[in-house]
């Protein structure tokens, strides 16, 4: 918002128009979730008659102001939307799909060699086999994860592009039901004296 030097001045401005500006995860203006009613704001002043008393030319001021604000919040909504949608893709998934499930490694567990490098990030291939929403899938995993839900969200998915004997296997892996699998060294392959 830019008031140049003065913004001090509007702050009080900026936290009534904040207040009283509808959002979306309450479905309601804060003063309204609070206490049960609308606010009787100055924009409302003229239908009551009250400027008479108080003066017009501070409550069209006032009134300007406070529109000045929604519109500048807004724009600052609308920009910090179009950053968080550079970032977003929307992913489709159709039932027996196949798509590879996101594991991660513990975290603090001691990496042996470049081991940690190559462990496997997704596992799978699994089909899906139904829609939850529109950003859930209940997969059809095997009997190594059946400590783990079958409904997973859509970030935790990826498209599997390959064929089936190229899928990293479940044998030399054990996930726990947070999909954390721990690393285990599986040889040594020199020493040195």
């Amino acid at each position: 918002i830019d008031f140049g030097k003065g913004w001090v001045n509007h702050l009080s401005l900026v936290e009534f128009s904040y207040n009283n500006s509808y959002h979306a995860s309450i479905k309601a203006t804060q003063f309204e979730a609070l206490y049960g009613r609308k606010c009787r704001s100055p924009v409302c002043w003229n239908e009551v008659g009250e400027f008479h008393f108080i003066g017009p030319e501070i409550v069209q001021e006032t009134t300007e102001k406070i529109i000045q604000i929604k519109q500048r919040m807004q724009a600052a909504r609308d920009r910090q939307k179009s950053y968080a949608d550079l970032k977003r893709k929307s992913m489709e998934f159709q039932v027996r799909d196949k798509f590879m499930l996101k594991v991660l490694p513990w975290k603090g567990v001691v990496r042996f060699g470049k081991w940690g490098k190559l462990n496997p990030r997704y596992v799978g291939p699994f089909n899906v086999l139904e829609r939850v929403g529109d950003v859930a899938n209940k997969l059809d995993h095997p009997e190594e994860l059946s400590r783990v839900h079958n409904t997973f969200h859509v970030s935790n998915l990826k498209k599997c592009h390959a064929d089936e004997p190229l899928a990293v296997p479940l044998d030399g892996l054990h996930v726990d039901d947070k999909l954390h699998f721990v690393e285990e060294p599986v040889e040594i392959m020199d020493r040195k004296v």
